[in-house]
């Protein structure tokens, strides 16, 4: 890389100082390592002009990017804990950066090289990442190829090999994580040349079980980043396998908080049967207060369960509404071209199950509404997460039954509610107790405090 990657314009202790405490943000670096200095505005940095573009709608970093930028431009491994701040780009531009130096000094090769490999716990967000660095990338003839399942793998293998065919050299891979290692056990894809990881939404690739392949993926990596919305201990151990010191960038806690910005109310009523009916009052009173174009207006609702979706859009669009759905039941081509549409505005209402509650930037998403209540109080965050965003203002709607898993988490969601700075007195008819910490696949009995198992013993045998 460039021997710096920073201009001389460094801001003083006391802007630091004063722009850590304003951002909530806590920065961890290994003892002797040194200290890092944030990027507070975008001319510190010294990067390629055509890089840049990227900042053009933009006024200055977000925190996490302004934090984590730094040590990853110099070649530091970093772990970044953010619910929001386009991280994309906090990720993403010291990755572009590296590989730009690295083709200016004539390292680049004619061969497919992978060496930025970028994995996601979804089809939608890893297509999301792989759009924002295909263009940065452009300019450079560095491609990107976004990697997934539910979906033939044959085109996948072919953009592989095109790219380089089009004058440009594969530089980025973005996918998931089974369908990467389908990939390269079918010997499609070689990572043997990966230099630089990201894990985007860590936590929840653990949780859902990704945790094997996770690790034999990283068995083909030097320099790694990890972007989580949370730091459990079942991601410090995964980044202590695989990150050598790594700079730990924390903007607010550690552990998941609702976004401030966010107003949230919940409803709570016996009869599930009205749930039609309460929808339809709030959707015509959303409408109501809609002072832009529906373009900049969308509103968002969560289901449960892929059968819930398909049902609450069928009788949404018999009301009149123009409503798009994305759950897991519809092929891919069909859930990409449902959410662009909601991202561009030409349909403002869109139905989802938890596919679209972690990680998707969707402008001007200006309501949740959680027509049923997730099976986590994580989820509920994430979810209520998609709106508030770009230091704009949200406002979430949760309606509570009580029924089955809604009951044993009406504690947390109190909690949530309370550190938030909202009451719903409704929730008081249910138990407050906080349920214990599961994981999706090893339920209650699941630890994050297990020590790793240790290595095998030789046994010998004298003759």
């Amino acid at each position: 890389m460039a021997s710096s990657t920073l201009r001389t314009s460094v801001p003083s202790l006391s802007d630091v100082g004063a722009y850590l405490s304003k951002h909530s943000v806590t920065i961890h670096t290994p003892p002797g390592s040194g200290e890092v200095t944030p990027v507070l505005s975008f001319d510190q940095l010294d990067i390629p002009p055509q890089l840049q573009s990227a900042f053009k709608d933009f006024k200055e970093p977000t925190p996490i990017q302004a934090c984590s930028w730094p040590p990853a431009l110099e070649g530091r491994d970093v772990v970044g804990i953010a619910e929001t701040g386009r991280r994309t780009l906090a990720f993403g531009l010291p990755a572009l950066t590296r590989l730009i130096s690295s083709s200016s000094k004539g390292k680049k090769s004619k061969e497919t090289t992978v060496s930025v490999l970028v994995v996601a716990p979804t089809r939608e967000l890893a297509l999301q990442t792989h759009d924002t660095l295909s263009a940065l990338g452009e300019p450079f003839g560095i491609a990107s190829v976004a990697v997934f399942g539910g979906v033939d793998k044959g085109p996948q293998i072919k953009a592989l090999k095109n790219a380089n065919n089009d004058g440009k050299t594969t530089r980025v891979i973005v996918g998931t994580p089974g369908r990467i290692l389908d990939l390269v056990n079918d010997g499609a894809c070689d990572l043997g040349r990966v230099t630089y990881l990201v894990l985007d939404e860590a936590d929840r690739m653990l949780d859902r079980g990704f945790e094997n392949d996770i690790r034999s993926i990283i068995g083909f990596t030097k320099q790694g980043a990890e972007l989580s919305a949370t730091w459990p201990d079942s991601v410090r151990r995964l980044a202590a396998s695989f990150q050598r010191n790594p700079v730990r960038v924390t903007v607010g806690s550690d552990d998941l908080t609702a976004n401030s910005r966010v107003e949230q109310a919940v409803e709570v009523f016996d009869d599930a049967r009205s749930k039609d009916s309460r929808l339809l009052n709030h959707l015509r009173a959303l409408s109501h207060k809609k002072s832009a174009s529906p373009e900049d207006t969308r509103i968002l609702v969560f289901v449960l369960y892929k059968k819930e979706a398909s049902r609450v859009e069928s009788m949404l669009r018999s009301k009149g509404y123009s409503v798009g759905g994305l759950h897991g039941d519809m092929s891919q081509s069909a859930r990409m071209d449902t959410l662009q549409n909601f991202k561009t505005g030409t349909t403002s209402l869109l139905v989802a199950t938890d596919v679209a509650a972690r990680g998707l930037d969707i402008p001007n998403v200006v309501a949740v509404i959680n027509y049923s209540f997730p099976l986590t109080i994580e989820d509920y965050i994430h979810r209520i997460g998609r709106t508030g965003r770009g230091g704009k203002s949200g406002k979430s709607i949760t309606f509570f039954t009580g029924d089955n898993h809604e009951r044993a988490l009406a504690g947390e969601l109190a909690r949530v509610l309370r550190e938030s700075g909202f009451e719903e007195e409704g929730l008081k008819k249910f138990p407050m107790t906080i349920k214990k910490k599961t994981h999706s696949v090893y339920g209650a009995f699941f630890r994050d405090d297990v020590p790793a198992a240790p290595g095998p013993t030789r046994i010998t045998f004298d003759d």
